[in-house]
């Protein structure tokens, strides 16, 4: 028993004198443990943050290339500039040089006709002659206007446009020759030198680009065919949604139904005002409404006696001539070059008040020669026409002209002063009309080949059946036709 308590002991003794030491070798391994969680945290940062670094570099190295990029880019457009500036430069020297080398273009036209009356002896019944080439062409072959246009920018500020017109009689005129100003603010255009009138609408139209061979009859009785003017015109488009054109002219007034007053100051006015838009894709249309005033001085015409002589009758005063106008184009989703329809149609009134001479130059009848009395006219004409593309290259239209001869107030004859009615054979009461139909096939946008009949009835008591068959050349750049 002592024993075993003796052994007991001696454990406890050695148990006791051991705990200190595990203990402390526990702490120990905590010490260890926790340094090498250290190290390792540490090196898991020095390893992002390296990475950190890495990716900064490349990005750094990537926005430098970029700059060296964006730098030679701006080094390309400042190059760029600098020479888009030397050839700006060149085209204006260049510009400066072709304005001795405008733009030069040819119309030729020519015609095969058929007439059952004389085209030598055309005239309109009821209304004064114009004195312009309003007649139909004369018979079998022969040549039409040739249309000569030279034109060209002046400088950044004007453009100059000269158009002679050859007639087959050999003679040359000047159709056109003006300035136009280029750079005018506020859509304002100013025109000067001869041009033609602003007035309603195939006024401004070429001869060669109209629909028919010839003109409407209003056109011929009331303006001589078309009115030209010899003058300034100033043209206002305005910044709106839909097209809003305004224009007035003061010029000479030396055409029919004015003639040249020798004075000093303006002879004619002219005042107009257009229209128009775009109704879907596949129309359009413009209207308008004209208004020309002018003057007279001794207009002289030829209308034959009782007796069949001509007299040289003339007016004296005032003219005044309103136009209304209206177009309307048809072509599907805005493509005409396969098929379109223009319609169009203009009114006129014209109105004249003054004095007339019978027998101006006193040599028909020498007991009237010379007499004046006062003399006022109100009259009006219309047309309308339909063209129609129904394939590409070929076209057909149809045209109704008619005037109404109105009143006519002739105290010469109302005061029976000796001349009578019949002695002003072509100032009476009649109501001219005509039918016209044509077909016509464009090679290309440079040649046009036409035929058109028409049934003229523009003389008292006699019907011109005509058939025209019209060709028309263009050489050289042309500019385009108006809406």
């Amino acid at each position: 028993m002592v024993k075993v308590q003796t052994v007991a002991v001696a454990i406890a003794s050695t148990l006791a004198s051991s705990i200190p030491a595990l203990a402390q070798n526990s702490e120990l391994a905590g010490v260890r443990e926790e340094m090498k969680q250290l190290q390792r945290n540490y090196e898991e940062r020095m390893q992002a943050l390296e990475k950190r670094l890495t990716e900064a570099e490349t990005r750094a190295a990537k926005a430098e290339k970029s700059a060296g990029q964006a730098e030679q880019s701006a080094n390309k457009a400042e190059k760029s500039a600098t020479q888009a500036e030397e050839t700006a430069v060149a085209a204006g020297r260049r510009t400066g040089e072709n304005a001795f080398n405008p733009a030069i273009s040819l119309i030729m036209q020519g015609t095969w006709a058929r007439t059952s009356q004389d085209p030598n002896n055309f005239f309109i019944s009821g209304f004064m002659p114009s004195g312009g080439e309003v007649g139909p062409p004369k018979r079998s072959f022969g040549l039409g206007e040739t249309e000569l246009s030279i034109s060209a920018n002046i400088d950044p500020y004007f453009r100059g446009i000269v158009i002679a017109s050859l007639s087959p009689e050999n003679t040359v005129a000047v159709e056109e020759a003006y300035f136009q100003t280029l750079a005018l603010a506020q859509g304002f255009t100013l025109k000067g030198g001869r041009f033609l009138s602003g007035i309603g609408y195939q006024n401004e139209i070429h001869q060669h680009a109209w629909d028919f061979q010839d003109a409407p009859l209003p056109y011929k009785a009331f303006l001589g065919g078309r009115y030209v003017q010899d003058g300034v015109q100033l043209r206002w488009v305005a910044p709106t949604p839909f097209f809003l054109e305004v224009g007035g002219e003061l010029a000479s007034g030396a055409s029919f139904p004015g003639n040249d007053l020798n004075k000093n100051g303006a002879g004619s006015t002219a005042l107009f005002a257009h229209v128009g838009g775009d109704i879907g894709e596949s129309y359009a249309w413009r209207t308008g409404l004209s208004y020309l005033r002018t003057s007279a001085n001794n207009r002289s015409f030829q209308d034959p006696n009782s007796l069949g002589i001509p007299v040289t009758n003339s007016f004296t005063g005032r003219a005044k001539v309103w136009v209304v106008d209206g177009v309307l184009k048809w072509a599907p989703n805005g493509n005409s070059t396969q098929q379109n329809v223009k319609l169009q149609a203009e009114y006129f009134r014209s109105e004249q008040d003054g004095t007339l001479t019978y027998d101006d130059l006193a040599s028909a009848a020498p007991v009237f020669g010379g007499l004046t009395d006062s003399f006022s006219s109100r009259q009006s004409g219309w047309y309308a026409q339909a063209v129609y593309q129904f394939m590409p290259r070929w076209r057909m239209g149809y045209r109704y002209d008619a005037l109404r001869y109105g009143s006519v107030n002739n105290a010469i004859v109302n005061n029976g002063l000796g001349p009578s009615a019949a002695d002003f054979s072509l100032l009476g009461p009649y109501n001219p009309s005509r039918n016209t139909a044509m077909i016509d096939f464009s090679p290309s946008e440079f040649s046009r080949l036409r035929l058109q009949i028409a049934q003229d009835k523009s003389r008292m008591g006699a019907t011109d059946n005509q058939v025209f068959i019209q060709y028309i050349h263009s050489l050289g750049p042309h500019g385009a036709h108006r809406f």
